[in-house]
């Protein structure tokens, strides 16, 4: 099984300080949805690891967080795409949990709930947490410049060998080139 790790806010969808709080506010980075399809296409299957606080700070209810992903897999279903499973964690960062990114929670659940090893498996993210939380458990992470991009990409320290692409589609082109090479 070939497997990818998506972060959402800043990877699939526009991000915004002030949270995605609804499905109005949802909307998708141009180009992510299609990249997702094609990676559908090439057998891959997708899901997504995200940092949801807004539930833990009252900015929305798990019920409108469900719209939000409902959306999400509507749109994506339109282009032939889909996202096997959504991994979330809905606490504040005080909230000391093993879930939240960096901390590598979320990963592990997905290597439980999946059966498999992370190990190599692309992690698309565009914030540090997002890559450090793939390198805890031996995921290949990958920086789009997206979203928080941009400010992550100023962060990297040199020694970190992370390859940097200037979206979800650029990324996913890499991989599927990756995929036909010989």
């Amino acid at each position: 099984m070939r497997l990818v790790i998506l972060d959402r806010d800043g990877v699939i969808n526009e991000d915004s300080d002030a949270y995605i709080k609804s499905p109005d506010e949802w909307v998708p980075i141009p180009g992510s949805l299609e990249a997702i399809a094609r990676l559908n296409h090439a057998e891959y299957r997708v899901v997504v690891a995200t940092n949801q606080s807004g539930v833990a700070r009252g900015l929305f209810t798990m019920d409108t967080l469900n719209r939000i992903h409902e959306k999400m897999h509507r749109a994506l279903a339109e282009l032939g795409g889909n996202v096997d499973a959504i991994f979330f964690c809905p606490h504040a960062p005080d909230d000391h949990c093993v879930c939240r990114k960096p901390k590598p929670g979320l990963f592990q659940e997905i290597e439980q709930r999946l059966g498999v090893s992370l190990g190599n498996v692309p992690a698309i993210g565009d914030s540090l947490r997002d890559l450090k939380a793939a390198l805890a458990v031996g995921a290949q992470p990958l920086l789009v410049l997206t979203g928080k991009g941009l400010i992550t990409q100023a962060k990297l320290v040199g020694d970190l060998d992370i390859p940097i692409f200037e979206n979800l589609a650029a990324a996913v082109d890499a991989l599927l080139e990756d995929d036909a090479a010989p």
